[in-house]
């Protein structure tokens, strides 16, 4: 996989003299990804109900996430191996793990991801089809997309919704007018009565979750190969979660201005973002609100179409290390591991394997069924035990990774990068307890 350049072709680009921004791409991929209709909700909320107070924890959230995905890309750039191949060398349990997580994970999500998408396309069309149509409507085109299209493409298309999104959230954000005071004010670290979890939350929950692993997958996949790719990769890195950090911080502004002031409660879960639309046409006409819906449905699908690629490209990789460890027993398995990351998929090409493909059919299809039944119980519980330990798992192993003989010398650990990783380990232990706390047991 490192070995597939931005044209697809086989090998690696050469390292370029500087960073440039005209570079950038992978960084774009990941936090569009990251950031879907849920996280905007939430940062919504947060905002409905505390205004200004809690921007501060979302400029964190952002910095925690620009240590995490470089740590990611560094990883992958250092040692050309991928992560996957880094957590199998850590022990067995964490092929169990994945193995199990990315099975459940994929199969909820699916369905969260058509039906996210979904909702803005039947607002927007209230006579058309119903809301399972355009959830399974949606799902067929990401699947296409991502089956036919490789990289290159994806990217392209991800930085037009990425576009799409900023400067809707952006523009409504100024339409609301702002306190500037206050936003200003909101920088500094304010807890109110009942905000901890509220903040812990925009700390950690906005930007990604298992798609920030898939980071170095898609450095590979840009043709990114070798440490004389590392600033370009820091760069993208700050650029893409400082585009996310304006999001959040546009998000909250909306919230704090037309919520807060008003007293204004939105329904629960992504359809909270249709109330706001509805809001929106009250005090700003249905041209704002249409506009509006246009960015939620560019939010939505592009973290459809990222979790597509991203995580497939991350099961393609589990699939054939689990298949070559198996042919050739303890002495194969630890050569294939210690391969480099274009060793995994062999054609060059991981988006024409066949684990790639089937994961794809299994974000796709199976998924369906739950937009027409309940979610079962069992299952929830089991997805949201395992999604809470996710980013525990990266933070932790990645401290592990980077701190050990797996990384040259050169490439590993400081004091900051291993202060801003013990630190959203921590955090996201907080966060995973306080999640299963609040699973329907």
């Amino acid at each position: 996989m490192a070995g597939i350049t931005e044209e697809g072709a086989s090998g690696s680009a050469a390292p370029p003299r500087r960073a440039s921004w005209r570079l950038i791409g992978p960084g774009i991929v990941v936090a569009a990804t990251g950031v879907g209709a849920g996280d905007l909700v939430a940062t919504l909320v947060a905002g409905s109900r505390y205004g200004y107070t809690l921007l501060w924890a979302a400029v964190i959230g952002c910095l925690v996430k620009i240590s995490l995905a470089e740590a990611v890309g560094r990883w992958h750039l250092a040692t050309g191996r991928t992560l996957f191949e880094g957590w199998r060398s850590l022990g067995r349990w964490t092929t169990g793990y994945f193995g199990v997580y990315v099975v459940v994970w994929g199969f909820v999500y699916g369905a969260t991801a058509m039906s996210s998408s979904a909702l803005p396309l039947a607002a927007l069309f209230p006579d058309g089809p119903g809301l399972r149509t355009w959830a399974v409507v949606t799902g067929l085109v990401g699947l296409v997309f991502v089956w036919w299209g490789r990289y290159p493409v994806v990217e392209k298309a991800m930085a037009v919704l990425v576009g799409v999104m900023f400067v809707v959230v952006v523009y409504v954000a100024v339409r609301v007018a702002p306190d500037l005071g206050a936003v200003l004010a909101g920088l500094a670290p304010v807890l109110p009565d009942g905000s901890l979890l509220y903040s812990l939350g925009l700390v950690g929950g906005v930007g990604g979750t298992i798609t920030m692993a898939a980071y170095g997958y898609w450095v590979n996949a840009k043709g990114w190969s070798g440490p004389g790719w590392m600033g370009v990769m820091r760069l993208d890195n700050r650029v893409a979660y400082l585009t996310t950090g304006i999001f959040v911080v546009a998000m909250l502004i909306i919230g704090a201005e037309l919520l807060h002031s008003s007293r204004i409660a939105l329904e629960g879960g992504d359809r909270g973002l249709v109330d706001l639309g509805e809001v929106l046409a009250d005090r700003y006409g249905s041209a704002t609100a249409t506009l509006f819906l246009v960015g939620f449905f560019a939010a939505s699908f592009s973290s459809l179409i990222g979790v597509w690629h991203g995580v497939s490209l991350l099961f393609a990789d589990f699939a054939t290390r689990l298949r070559r460890g198996r042919a050739h027993g303890p002495a194969g398995g630890a050569a294939a591991a210690g391969g480099g990351a274009g060793d995994a998929e062999g054609t060059g090409a991981p988006e024409r394997t066949t684990a790639f493909r089937a994961y794809l059919l299994w974000l796709t299809f199976p998924p369906m069924l739950l937009l027409f039944l309940d979610r079962p119980f069992g299952l929830v519980v089991a997805y949201g035990v395992l999604g809470a330990f996710f980013m525990p798992f990266l933070a932790t192993t990645l401290l592990w990774l980077l701190n050990s003989r797996r990384t040259p010398p050169e490439w590993r650990n400081g004091p900051l990068s291993n202060m801003m990783l013990a630190a959203a380990g921590l955090l996201f232990v907080v966060l995973c307890v306080q999640q299963v706390r609040e699973l329907p047991w």
